[in-house]
């Protein structure tokens, strides 16, 4: 048992026989009450989100997840397929993959990390960075130069996002996974 002031975001906590992963995770200590910590909890099984509040002090129980590293094989709809080092295959539902079906390609080779929970793969974590191709993109405007200047773009895949004014079709770009974001061209 942890008490609830020793949780962060990212960690996972039992609450009522249900996995919750923590969002975000405040402290507060006003003059006279208890100490007291403030989550936003989202419930890894059905989605759902809570803000509850607990005492700093309350012990609470902790969930560790498995993780493994797999590489995307196949889409078997409504399941996304991945492999394992070791040639298992892993199982990953469409609706549990989230914001991560963007950057999901056919004949991708980013290493991603499949999240357990019970045994059952319940998500899949892309690197930090990735590297992806421009399917179309209109030509830079001539003379816009004032600063940072964006335009949009469409992956291979379908995915739009802004992009800087100076990338053109079929250049590589590097993507930051947790905002969706444009980072740079890509080098090489």
């Amino acid at each position: 048992m942890k008490i609830a002031q020793e949780f962060r975001a990212g960690q996972v906590m039992n609450l009522n026989g249900q996995p919750w992963v923590v969002l975000k995770a405040e402290f507060n200590k006003s003059g006279r009450n208890a100490a007291v910590m403030k989550f936003k909890l989202k419930n890894i099984l059905s989605g759902a989100t809570q803000e509850p509040v607990f005492k700093a002090d309350d012990k609470l129980e902790p969930v560790v997840l498995e993780r493994r590293e797999v590489t995307y094989s196949y889409f078997a709809d409504p399941l996304y397929v991945f492999m394992d080092a070791e040639y298992n295959q892993v199982d990953v539902e469409k609706e549990n993959l989230g914001d991560t079906l963007n950057f999901i390609t056919d004949g991708m080779e980013d290493v991603c990390e499949a999240v357990f929970y019970d045994g059952k793969a319940i998500s899949v974590e892309l690197p930090t960075t990735i590297v992806r191709k421009v399917g179309y993109t209109e030509p830079a405007a001539r003379g816009d130069t004032s600063g940072k200047v964006m335009k949009m773009a469409t992956l291979e895949n379908g995915y739009e996002l802004q992009v800087a004014a100076f990338i053109e079709i079929g250049e590589l770009i590097e993507i930051d996974t947790r905002t969706g974001e444009f980072k740079n061209r890509a080098k090489g």
